[in-house]
């Protein structure tokens, strides 16, 4: 069967046509330059991970000017190139300091957040590190991005120098300790893998 170009074409949706569906949606999707894609279920390991780290930041930052988010809160990263461009996305784990700013009114999609963490999985591994990893960096409030792996004890930690420029240092082992010292917080890695067995 050959394919038409229109066939080929994926129906694209303004920002708003994406809320209006998102909003009354029974489960959760990313809008991708105009593209909607459906997110699936996590594994049990990848939930495990993301609430340890959740967890464990809520309780250093209690009583902080910081908050903490689960991937309940969806995040927008504007794109200066084209109306139709830009990302709506619910990260792993999102840290917010000072007043958290909202896309709008609903309050449901932060512009503002200052850490963000997704914990990779196998289908979403290229997208984190790659594409989306450079979107996050566009955001002018982020200052550090951590990417998770699930396979083993390893953490990218992506952190905004103070000339704009980004460097990763890599995390590895139980031993190993994650410094955020942006939210003056430390993550050992022993605590981000608490119960998971590979």
């Amino acid at each position: 069967m050959v394919m038409t170009v229109q066939e080929r074409t994926p129906r694209r949706f303004t920002s708003d046509e994406y809320l209006t569906l998102e909003r009354s949606a029974e489960s959760k999707s990313e809008w991708i330059d105009g593209e909607i894609f459906a997110m699936g279920g996590g594994t049990p390991d990848h939930s495990t991970i993301k609430t340890n780290i959740a967890g464990e930041l809520h309780r250093q930052l209690k009583g902080t000017g910081c908050r903490v988010y689960d991937s309940d809160m969806k995040v927008r990263v504007v794109s200066r190139r084209a109306a139709m461009r830009g990302l709506f996305t619910y990260p792993d784990v999102t840290v917010v300091c000072g007043e958290p700013q909202f896309h709008d009114t609903y309050g449901d999609i932060l512009v503002n957040p200052k850490v963000l963490f997704e914990v990779l999985s196998p289908s979403t591994n290229d997208y984190d590190r790659g594409q989306k990893r450079l979107r996050y960096q566009a955001i002018p409030s982020l200052s550090d991005y951590c990417i998770v792996a699930q396979s083993g004890p390893r953490v990218e930690h992506w952190l905004r120098s103070p000339d704009g420029t980004w460097a990763v240092t890599p995390v590895s082992g139980l031993g190993g300790s994650l410094v955020l010292a942006s939210i003056d917080c430390g993550l050992p890695l022993s605590d981000i893998y608490d119960r998971i067995q590979w």
